[in-house]
Order: structure tokens, then C-alpha cells, then sequence
């Protein structure tokens, strides 16, 4: 099938959304579709470069206590319609198909199966609260709907109700397979580590309270920060006027990179406050097999399983972080346990598995619509034959 994957976000810059749609990307085309990636500029991109096609100018706006996107252009309408005329998809997939402007654009034009993917939680949304009238007509377009975890469906189906399909997040497990760890970091000290932006509801500077704690009741540890964010002056005043010893800013990192500060840590915190739709980055710490201290919310309950491959502690509680935190780093076993524990779970969410349940939804949405006479016009694939169980008649 011809398959549009359409972000908000200004591929291919970091997040979690863009990550995503390109990790379906190289499986979808493994498994022999035909697939482009939709996205908007920010700055020098080409139009076209390859399999992505730009619309737009994208522009980064606050939203959600992170950073989002709005897309925007005075010729929209004739240059999503020259796309979908040259490129005549059966599928366009949307990630947060409700992001100005590019996907309510081509989703209005659309003569293609739309499927959606939410990926958000956030409790309440004022945009989707006071928007909702005008996007009902958008949503009545979606032929499909997909959630990466419950959280985020049981956020998108109080504004939108409707039938999600619950698939989430995947992880790039041969990422993670013969890696080496930073020789400098392997010294006997203890590494706890932290992968994110710098941002309140990510939760650091909890986190920089319990190592305090750490250091004051006399462990051998050092606090490995990957990430950069709003927050991060906030953070190096913190350490500076406490003179906290042995936290290391490291900034942004590569993804090779990232992969090795997982295999060189001990302990994998992610200690953030809430609004967390799913939590990918623990699916990179139980594929690299660390142990995982988080917190007990909604988005990384659905990932980890309590006591086996991580530690739940109460969100913005610095001293169940500390206590969770130096049980593990007291005892080896257990961290050991829940690192073979890791990444044994995070087979199943290997980006193979994932993608051949996307494609699976894919084949259920269009079998429904041919059975009821409504495939749109612009579908041109053959219909996806049903799994191989769905035949299987009574008698045999």
C-alpha cells in the first residue's frame, strides 16, 4: 500500500512523536509498503528531501509544559491537494491528527483511509475543551483510531469518544544488543542516570533533591544528566549553591550515545510529575537491562510492571525517590533481577512487533469499510486478506 505518515512536529527534529513515525517508517517499508513521511520546515530543509515532503513552516509554541508545534502556510490548500493528486495514498496516518494546522489540512482533503495515532496525556486540555465543536467535523473523518497506551486513549476519548485500538510504543532493540559502556564512568561509583528535557513536569530537580540525600547519608554515586531543557539553569544553580559533588550535565547526546550512558548506568530514574502518555524512555532502559526507579503515573504504569523491572514512587516526593534509589543501590541482586526482567519485557515491544500490529489495524479498518461500502475513492490497494484465525470456520 502507498502510506503517508503525517507528523505535526518538524521532522526530523528529537521527540518522542517524531521517533515514532520514524521507527514506522523503516518497518513499514520492511514489510513492503510504499511509504512517505509528511512533515513541515524550520529553517533551511528542502521541500522535498527523499521520502519526506515538507509543508509549511512549523513554528515552537509552549504547550502541555513541553514545547510543541504549529505548522503554517498562505498556500495550504493548493499545496496539500498538488501532494495528495502527485502521491494518491491509500492510507495517510496521522500522529496527533488535531495539531495546526498541516494535518486538519490534509485530513479535510483527504480521499484516502485516515487512520490516527494519539500519543498525549495531560489530564485536562483547554485546547481540546474549547475546540472540540470545531474538530468534531475532523474527527468524523477518521476512519480509524489508535492509542499508545490507555492513559493517552482514556484522554482523546473524553473529548472524542470513539473505538482506539490500544498499541504502543516501540523500542529499536539491536540498538541495544553487544554495546559498550564509558570506560571513565566504570570506575566503582555508582551511576544513576537521568534521559529528558529539562522541564517542570519531567520532574529533575526531585530527582537533584534524593541524590542530595544520596551524598549527605554517605553512598558512592554520581548523577549522569542526558538532556537539555528550560529548566537546566534552574538545575546548575541548584548543584552550584549546594555544591553537590559528582552530577555531571551532559547535554544533549547522539543516539549511539544515549544507548551507551544506558548500558553505563546502575540505576535509570525518571522521576517526572505527570502528563506522561506511555514513557519511551523506560522501554530504552529495560532494553539496555537497568533498573528503573519512576514514578506512579498513569503513562509508565501501563510500561513497567511494579517490583519486577521497576521501582513506583509517589510523583514529587524527593525522599521516596531517595529511598527507592538506595535500596537498589544497596542491593545488586535485585537490580540485577530487574534488569534480566527489563529486557525480557521489552521484546514485545521490539519496533518489528509493533509495526505488525499498525499494519494489522491497518488491514481490520479497510475490511470494515469495504463490508459496509465505504472505502473512499482515493483507496486503490488490494483488500488486506483477514489473519489466517479469522478463517478458521466452527468445524474446523
Amino acid at each position: 500500500m502507498k502510506i503517508g505518515l503525517v507528523t505535526p512536529y518538524i521532522y526530523p527534529l528529537p521527540g518522542g512523536v517524531n521517533a515514532h513515525v520514524a521507527y514506522l517508517y523503516e518497518n513499514l517499508i520492511a514489510r513492503g509498503h510504499d511509504v512517505r513521511i509528511i512533515s513541515s520546515t524550520h529553517g533551511p530543509q528542502k521541500a522535498t528531501e527523499g521520502d519526506v515532503i515538507r509543508l509549511g513552516y512549523g513554528f515552537s509554541v509552549p504547550t502541555n509544559g513541553s514545547v510543541g508545534t504549529l505548522t503554517f502556510s498562505h498556500r495550504y490548500g493548493s499545496l496539500v491537494q498538488e501532494v495528495l493528486d502527485r502521491e494518491r495514498f491509500d492510507i495517510l496516518h496521522f500522529h496527533e491528527p488535531f495539531v495546526p494546522f498541516l494535518s486538519l489540512q490534509l485530513l479535510r482533503s483527504s480521499t484516502s483511509v485516515n487512520i490516527a495515532t494519539f500519543h498525549a496525556y495531560a489530564g485536562w486540555s483547554p485546547s481540546y475543551e474549547f475546540g472540540k465543536r470545531a474538530l468534531k467535523r475532523f474527527a468524523a473523518r477518521l476512519d480509524g483510531r489508535i492509542a499508545v497506551s490507555a492513559a493517552a486513549r482514556h484522554f482523546i476519548d473524553h473529548y472524542f469518544p470513539g473505538d482506539y485500538k490500544v498499541i504502543p510504543n516501540g523500542v529499536d532493540l539491536k540498538r541495544y544488543q553487544d554495546v559498550r559502556p564509558f570506560a571513565r564512568w566504570r570506575d566503582g561509583t555508582a551511576n544513576i542516570l537521568y534521559v529528558g528535557r529539562f522541564e517542570s513536569r519531567k520532574g529533575v530537580l526531585y530527582l537533584l533533591k534524593a541524590y542530595r540525600t544520596l551524598r549527605r547519608e554517605g553512598f558512592d554515586c554520581r548523577l549522569l544528566l542526558v538532556g537539555r531543557g528550560p529548566q537546566e539553569r534552574e538545575a546548575r544553580r541548584y548543584v552550584a549553591t549546594r555544591r553537590l559533588q559528582g552530577v555531571e550535565f551532559l547535554g544533549r547526546v547522539s543516539d549511539d550515545d544515549k544507548v551507551r550512558y544506558f548500558e553505563t548506568a546502575d540505576v535509570f530514574v525518571s522521576p517526572a510529575t505527570g502528563q506522561e502518555s506511555f514513557g519511551i524512555v523506560l522501554l530504552e532502559a529495560m532494553a539496555a537491562g537497568t533498573a528503573i526507579v519512576c514514578s506512579d503515573i498513569h503513562g509508565y504504569k501501563g510500561v513497567v510492571r511494579r517490583g519486577e523491572q521497576a521501582l513506583l514512587v509517589p510523583p514529587r516526593d524527593p525522599e521516596a525517590l531517595y529511598e527507592a534509589i538506595a535500596r537498589l543501590l544497596k542491593d545488586s541482586d535485585l537490580r540485577a533481577r530487574m534488569g534480566a526482567s527489563g529486557r525480557a519485557r521489552a521484546v514485545q515491544y521490539s519496533w518489528e512487533n509493533i509495526t505488525a500490529k499498525v499494519d494489522d489495524y491497518y488491514g481490520f479498518v479497510i475490511r470494515r469499510l469495504a463490508a459496509q461500502g465505504q472505502l473512499p475513492s482515493g483507496f486503490s490497494a488490494p483488500i488486506p486478506p483477514a489473519p489466517r484465525a479469522l478463517l478458521v470456520t466452527p468445524e474446523d
